[in-house]
């Protein structure tokens, strides 16, 4: 009878001892498999830096790849010291907990490390949209600030509101963060690109006549970004499953996976078809944008809709890139990734459609309304849910202003929201940061290759100059000082019309950069059209200069040449 016990007993420890393994071996695959995804999301960091590094202009690439270095430090130190704690922080049997954690500062007590670097990424993700909506004319200081607020306090409390199982949104469908991380992205992007104005020359100041295309000076690396984003897209997706080791969780991840690609697909397609009706152009760069913006659209419900259903997700999402976009230039607002209409329009999409097309969606509902007598039951449950996403993207949208406005406003009252003009035209790889990502001549503007970086300094330019006449007029000395000394330098030497024809030509460029940075863009050369060049010898015959975007007391006699001398070169 003693040994019957004995052996019961060792074979109640062994059942214990397999289960404690059975425990520990699916602790050590989700650990895995989140610290995997997690490292695909990180990836997603050089997706954004090579998207904007292509889609700006060479002489800003060194300035778009320190900022997204930057967004990954900034962020992982915010949301380690106070952003963990805030999102993911105990806050039971408490009111405050339905808006705010309130422990394991600096990850204290926290013993989960892969869930926290997996939440980690996504901080940074939200953080660096941003940036691409204020690129070429953001004061590198403001990249930090709003790094820094973003990653530790507004990213962190909106996903405690739809992530905590406390949180007051956390009954609304936002599997991947459609929501709390695009959406909030996307708004932030919007007030950025408002309130620091369009880059110089974008749009005319009198209103009239085409924006002018500011082209990046890479489609190969904008191409390369765009592959990379829509790998980690995948990753991004998948992982917020957050677990594998269960039956049926390796499905559901899967499931997510084809979704997610799906819903980029029809984006991409929907988009294209619709430009090269409208345009006659295969545009690759838009489209790259397109796709981007449904799978930012999948998010949301990925994990809970038929794979045919992707088609409605993907769809919409192109439509709604393509107005918010179409919108922001009619606006004259200038967003040069366009960020708002790839993360807040796709965002908000993908959380009304999740409540529309998922499996217990409006569009099941009014089904189950005709076919079972419970329909008005269930339309009146997904109708709610309709409401309620519609309520939480309100709740984003206004979080994230409130935060985000006052601190913008706040940068540009203080004059380091934007850099001086002279460094925006020229470019704040050399200014900003004494570092060239290309060869100096390839920066153009009077660029020396043969002159120390160093002494490429605008430290103090904007109170130097302010907006008087001398100040201006300082401005285009040292312009034309450059110029001078770069055509010096050429081995072979100008004649002397090369030289006056060299030196009008920098004058034009200071004078009207919108027409000078890039002629090869400008709308008119673009068409081919040619331009009547300036009746001369006539007294009673009047040439109207452009209106000087930087220098308007330079005088009429050298917003002449500019316009002679933007004729000559669209004949070229």
């Amino acid at each position: 009878m003693s040994s019957t016990v004995n052996y019961t007993a060792e074979i109640n420890e062994l059942r214990e001892a397999i289960k404690q393994m059975e425990k520990d071996f699916a602790d050590n695959d989700n650990a895995f498999f989140l610290c995997s995804m997690s490292l695909i999301i990180f990836f997603m960091q050089c997706g954004f830096a090579f998207l904007e590094a292509g889609a700006v202009r060479s002489k800003n690439t060194t300035n778009i790849l320190i900022k997204n270095l930057l967004d990954s430090c900034i962020s992982v130190i915010g949301y380690w010291s106070l952003g963990w704690a805030f999102a993911f922080g105990d806050s039971s049997n408490s009111v405050v907990g339905l808006f705010i954690g309130h422990t394991q500062f600096f990850l204290s007590g926290l013993e989960n490390y892969s869930m926290f670097f997996y939440q980690y990424a996504f901080a940074a993700t939200s953080a660096t949209i941003v940036s691409g909506a204020v690129a070429e004319r953001c004061e590198f200081a403001n990249y930090i600030v709003y790094s820094t607020l973003i990653s530790t306090v507004v990213y962190p409390i909106l996903t405690h509101w739809g992530w905590h199982k406390d949180g007051w949104m956390h009954r609304g469908i936002d599997f991947s963060g459609a929501g709390v991380v695009h959406l909030c992205g996307g708004v932030i992007s919007l007030a950025a690109a408002y309130i620091i104005g369009p880059r110089i020359g974008r749009f005319s100041k009198d209103g009239k006549g085409e924006p002018l295309e500011i082209k990046g000076h890479s489609v190969p690396f904008v191409a390369l970004g765009g592959f990379i984003l829509m790998f980690g897209f995948l990753g991004f997706n998948a992982g917020s499953m957050g677990d594998i080791a269960k039956k049926g969780e390796g499905e559901i991840v899967a499931l997510a996976m084809v979704n997610t690609i799906l819903c980029g697909a029809f984006g991409a397609l929907t988009f294209l078809i619709i430009h090269y009706l409208t345009k006659g152009k295969w545009t690759l760069l838009l489209t790259i944008n397109a796709c981007l913006a449904g799978m930012v659209a999948s998010c949301a419900g990925c994990n809970n809709m038929e794979p045919w259903a992707s088609s409605f997700t993907g769809i919409g999402a192109g439509l709604v890139y393509l107005g918010l976009s179409n919108m922001l230039i009619k606006m004259k607002i200038d967003d040069p990734l366009d960020a708002f209409a790839v993360h807040g329009g796709g965002g908000l999409w993908g959380m009304v459609s999740a409540s529309i097309i998922n499996r217990n969606g409006v569009a099941y509902a009014i089904a189950n309304a005709i076919t079972s007598n419970n329909g008005p039951l269930y339309c009146r449950q997904a109708f709610a849910q309709l409401g309620w996403q519609l309520i939480c993207a309100l709740a984003i949208t206004i979080w994230s202003l409130i935060w985000m406005i006052p601190i913008f406003l706040f940068l540009k009252k203080i004059g380091k929201l934007r850099v001086a003009p002279e460094i925006e035209i020229n470019g704040l790889d050399i200014y900003k940061h004494g570092e060239a990502a290309y060869p100096l001549h390839a920066y153009g503007h009077g660029w020396d290759e043969y002159e120390p970086i160093k002494d490429k300094s605008m430290q103090n330019y904007g109170r130097l100059i302010g907006n008087t006449e001398s100040g201006h007029q300082l401005l285009l000395d040292q312009f034309l000082n450059r110029t001078d000394k770069r055509l010096g330098s050429i081995a072979n030497g100008y004649s002397s019309s090369q030289y006056d024809e060299e030196r009008t030509r920098a004058r034009s460029i200071y004078i009207n950069p919108s027409n000078y940075e890039h002629p090869e863009h400008h709308s008119s050369a673009k068409m081919k059209i040619r331009v009547p060049k300036p009746v001369k010898n006539k007294p009673n015959t009047e040439v109207t200069p452009r209106t000087p975007t930087m220098a308007k007391s330079c005088g009429d006699y050298i917003a002449n040449e500019a316009h002679e001398e933007n004729s000559r070169n669209i004949h070229m």
